[in-house]
């Protein structure tokens, strides 16, 4: 669609991008992509927290797909976005067939029709491609050939990025970075549907409601940041690899990895919406020759793929990592490595390491301050369904 380009928008891209860095505090996310190991446990926490009510079964606010991959919604990378001469450049709107999931599955066939091995579990198909496509549909099959096969787990959500393309490419004034903390939020009250938001976001991370008619996206877990808990989906993650906290607290991991040891990049910078998810980019074994000696000149990962995905500074980022491997095996030490190493799990989280065992989560008890753009019964569940952290 082009119908971003031909409205008039109320509000020059300038002016947003001033208000946008006007945060109190932006709170960051690091993903270390050599920890990650495809679990999902940070998708089902996710999912599990926000997205049970109707109109949202195929929706995954969080995902961990293969790379190279096609991901969720499928070619999402091929599908346009970003910013393009101070406007929202408009991208393909994903449909849900691209997205897929949200399935019905023939339980009762199976368990019940007295069919015994005849049949099996599957997705019933609708008619819809659905069923063709899913989250996780092309997990562990990566790229590259025997010996030399390669794959690493991404995971992603919204950037709640510096400059959030989808906040000025919503016509109604619905979108909005929140001045507390720098989060990426909707108000479901005045969204109308128009799904321009998931045109021009570049990461195709906004899933559309066919139920209530509204878009909606990763909240960065909002109401517990509020009380001091982490986002689900790093405080369940049993890798230690999800770090959070303030990006401009010159102390803390986040800085430090992002811009004092420049490792933690984010990804398509060429977007130009500076987004708040960083990741240390991952290594890989040493190639094999045909004669399976070790070939110590190529990476297993090409790093054309690694620059296409994080941009030129990737090749920087892992001659440092390299780097600082090696002067540990040589028997020397390396605060950037015991920071990645994460030996207290309290240091990935900042200020946000809460026990959420110790808050008063009663349904009639809240966090004061609650905005417009999330309802009530969402906010409690929030503080009241936590399972375990």
């Amino acid at each position: 669609m082009t119908e971003i380009n031909e409205r008039e928008l109320s509000t020059t891209t300038t002016l947003v991008q001033d208000d946008q860095t006007a945060t109190q505090g932006q709170v960051a996310m690091v993903f270390d992509l050599n920890k990650c190991m495809g679990c999902q446990t940070c998708s089902i926490a996710c999912k599990v927290l926000w997205t049970r009510e109707p109109g949202e079964e195929h929706h995954w606010w969080m995902t961990v797909n293969t790379q190279p991959g096609q991901g969720t919604p499928k070619g999402w990378e091929e599908m346009g976005g970003g910013w393009q001469d101070n406007h929202p450049n408009p991208g393909h709107q994903p449909t849900r067939t691209e997205f897929g999931g949200g399935w019905e599955f023939n339980y009762d066939e199976v368990f019940y029709g007295g069919k015994g091995r005849s049949v099996h579990l599957h997705p019933k198909d609708k008619g819809d491609g659905t069923t063709e496509w899913g989250m996780n549909w092309d997990e562990d099959q990566g790229a590259g050939e025997y010996p030399n096969a390669y794959y690493f787990y991404l995971p992603r959500l919204c950037n709640h990025c510096k400059y959030p393309v989808c906040v000025t490419a919503c016509p109604s004034g619905a979108m909005y970075k929140r001045q507390e903390d720098g989060a990426v939020l909707r108000d479901e009250n005045i969204c109308q549907g128009s799904r321009f938001c998931m045109e021009a976001c570049p990461y195709k991370k906004i899933y559309f409601n066919y139920a209530r008619n509204v878009a909606q996206h990763c909240i960065m877990c909002f109401p517990r940041l509020e009380v001091g808990v982490a986002p689900a989906c790093a405080r369940q993650c049993p890798g230690r690899l999800v770090f959070v906290g303030p990006s401009n607290d010159s102390s803390g991991p986040i800085h430090r990895l992002v811009h004092e040891w420049e490792v933690a990049l984010p990804l398509h910078p060429e977007f130009g919406t500076e987004p708040n998810i960083f990741y240390i980019p991952p290594l890989a074994p040493y190639r094999l020759n045909e004669d399976m000696s070790i070939d110590f000149e190529t990476p297993r990962i090409p790093p054309e793929y690694l620059e296409s995905l994080f941009g030129p500074r990737v090749h920087s980022a892992i001659a440092t990592l390299q780097g600082e491997l090696e002067t540990v095996r040589a028997g020397g030490s390396s605060e950037l490595l015991d920071t990645l190493i994460v030996f207290h799990w309290n240091d990935l989280f900042g200020p946000y390491t809460t026990d959420p065992s110790t808050l008063d989560r009663r349904p009639e008890i809240v966090a004061q301050g609650v905005p417009v753009d999330i309802d009530t019964s969402r906010k409690t569940r929030a503080n009241t369904q936590e399972t375990g952290g």
